[in-house]
């Protein structure tokens, strides 16, 4: 195969990888070309993290910054007449399944020179950021929405990261790095490439959990869809190495109160479609637009999968039904869990499929929140 790239999507115009950028050009999201995929004769079965797939990343990582992330529990639970899986990605090292992404970014950021970075994030992705970060030796600024969970914003200010609150939505987060991204270099967890390639380690790693097989579903909370993504390069990359038979379909769920995904897929496009934007107790989901829309719409068609939009009522009330059964999960996690009664009720999943739902994040990122609702 030819030497990795980044790649613009939309017009096929590559950048060599030697460069730090975390756009193109034109100020539009990148990828990087597409890998070969791995056997599993290449897994490296002495490293018990995500870094036991390196051979799947474009390039070669010679000093990893790591804390272990990776290699979280598949727990089966029932749930009505399903046996779902669950994938409890919590136990990465700062309790969110962003560990996969930020670890793989901040190695290739700091392997090529960046030793400082900005990053916005309404919390997980902050969080996650600024753990690794100090693993790494980075310097680390998180831009947060001021209306964040006080103990997402503890966590970041406890690694050493400095902090900076911003009112108004969540975008204007985003605004206000990209601003100040001429003064220190912005590793964006939405924009940077290298996130996804790290995130694509979920399915390597549901597909060595199987037994080496994929499953016929995977059910994901979906923001800004870097979980999605991720799951869908690395699924994509076993088929075409022949590992698995078949892609896994996937479905993206997401809280109606904040749903662009659904509306535009249920639209039948990959452009926004309007659709009213409320407050949501999955906050961590709470993307009005998301930046990689197009790619993942892409993904749901090309696996067979499609979309879930979950009414507050039936996200707390999977969120309690979790923690009944010993899963205390966040409530953007939840979504996922309250998906699984929608798409059995419809017949989209039945019980002899082998399904698997992402749990995202820890209950203990917004357990005061987590407390009263589940009472």
């Amino acid at each position: 195969m030819p030497a990795a790239s980044y790649i613009d999507p939309r017009n096929g115009k590559l950048y060599s990888l030697d460069q730090p950028r975390w756009c193109s050009d034109e100020r539009t999201p990148l990828l990087v070309t597409p890998g070969a995929g791995v056997s599993r004769e290449e897994i490296d079965g002495r490293t018990r993290s995500l870094w036991r797939y390196r051979a799947a990343l474009p390039v070669e990582i010679a000093k990893p910054v790591t804390l272990g992330e990776g290699c979280t529990p598949l727990v089966q639970q029932d749930w009505g007449d399903l046996r779902p899986l669950f994938k409890l990605e919590w136990f990465n090292p700062t309790g969110s399944f962003k560990d996969r992404g930020s670890a793989v970014m901040l190695s290739f950021l700091r392997q090529i020179g960046i030793d400082a970075i900005l990053e916005d994030s309404s919390g997980n992705g902050g969080s996650s950021m600024a753990g690794l970060g100090a693993a790494g030796g980075m310097r680390v600024k998180i831009l947060a929405p001021a209306s964040t969970s006080p103990a997402k914003i503890a966590q970041v200010r406890a690694y050493g990261a400095t902090v900076q609150l911003v009112e108004g939505p969540r975008e204007e987060s985003e605004a206000e790095a990209i601003r100040q991204s001429s003064q220190t270099f912005y590793a964006s967890h939405n924009w940077q490439p290298f996130f996804l390639e790290g995130t694509k380690s979920l399915a390597y790693e549901i597909w060595e959990d199987l037994g080496f097989r994929a499953p016929d579903n995977v059910i994901v909370p979906v923001g800004a869809g870097s979980s999605l993504l991720g799951c869908a390069f690395g699924f994509r990359e076993l088929l075409k190495a022949g590992q698995i038979a078949k892609l896994p379909r996937l479905f993206a769920a997401q809280p109606l109160n904040c749903s662009p995904i659904d509306a535009s897929f249920r639209a039948g496009v990959d452009t926004p479609v309007a659709r009213e934007v409320s407050k949501t107790i999955a906050e961590g989901t709470a993307i009005k637009t998301p930046l990689r829309l197009r790619e993942i719409i892409a993904a749901l068609r090309e696996s067979g999968g499609g979309t879930i939009a979950l009414t507050e009522d039936e996200i707390v009330a999977a969120l309690r039904r979790l923690a009944r059964q010993g899963l205390f999960a966040e409530p953007t996690s939840a979504s996922a869990a309250a998906a699984l009664d929608k798409l059995s009720a419809t017949g989209a999943i039945t019980a002899n499929e082998t399904t698997v739902a992402v749990l995202t994040g820890t209950g203990l990122k917004a357990a005061s929140t987590v407390a009263d609702l589940v009472q």
